[in-house]
């Protein structure tokens, strides 16, 4: 099925941008929050109404595309047939609700499964991130290189400190010693802002345990464009169908982690 993937671009990141001009306008009222299903897990008035304008735009214009939606005001995905935005309205919304920064609205777009377009747009620095398949990474107008090898020693990689405390869902000792090895470690609180970093070099790596697909759809495809390596912890392929584990990053990196800490817990 052919589509105007020029026309598909550039209706998003009309719509995006318009996005972004509600979410400023929005600091200057009062928010409304919610919790979602923990109390740090929180959801605002922003949220919903940024996710709604998206789908009300891309169904009248795009009536046969599908969406996926964090706040559930999109469609139950459960093929990857077709074409699929998956949308996070606000990626960091707690940083959105107590900085008022670092956070981004995230737009990836898929064909069958595989990404077309991603679009990441940090609001507050309008910096928008942008990439086609086979056509390269965008910071703006910036043309963003491809990823240059970096060792583990100086790397810097993106990874929350939850990843190496003691919790239920990991063993810290996996990930603990590659933390006194590399560069130094970032946690900016928005997956998109991190995977958009890594495209544009200033992360190495983003290592996660836990992610949903409306938080990494985005930047697998602007990191794709620069040569970067996109898999789940063990290896594996991402999928916009379900949640995974989430390592993302410089090639050579990533495959030395792999092997040297990954691999072996």
């Amino acid at each position: 099925m052919e589509h105007s993937w020029e026309k598909i671009d550039t209706y998003a990141k009309e719509w995006v941008t318009e996005a972004g001009k509600k979410i400023k306008e929005s600091f200057s009222t009062e928010l409304l929050i919610q919790s979602k299903s923990n109390p740090n897990d929180l959801v605002t008035n922003m949220d919903k109404e940024v996710e709604q304008f998206l789908i009300g735009k891309i169904k009248e214009v795009f009536p046969t595309h599908r969406i996926l939606g964090e706040e559930g005001y999109g469609e139950k995905v459960e093929s990857t047939e077709g074409v699929i935005w998956v949308i996070d309205p606000i990626d960091g919304t707690m940083n959105f609700v107590h900085q008022q920064r670092n956070f981004a609205i995230s737009v990836g777009i898929f064909e069958e499964g595989v990404g077309q377009i991603g679009l990441i747009y940090d609001v507050v620095h309008d910096e928008m991130y942008h990439a086609r398949r086979g056509q390269g990474a965008y910071m703006n107008d910036i043309h963003l290189p491809k990823l240059k090898p970096v060792p583990i020693e100086e790397a810097i990689v993106g990874l929350n400190a939850t990843w190496v405390t003691e919790n239920k869902r990991i063993d810290p000792t996996v990930l603990g010693p590659l933390v006194r090895r590399v560069r130094g470690t970032r946690s900016y609180g928005s997956a998109a802002v991190e995977l958009a970093y890594v495209a544009a070099g200033r992360l190495d790596a983003y290592i996660t345990m836990r992610l949903a697909p409306w938080d990494f759809a985005a930047g697998m495809i602007l990191v794709h464009e620069v040569g970067g390596t996109v898999t789940s912890l063990d290896g594996k392929p991402l999928s916009i169908l379900e949640n995974s584990s989430v390592f993302i990053g410089n090639s050579m990196l990533h495959e030395q982690v792999q092997k040297e800490y990954i691999q072996n817990r």
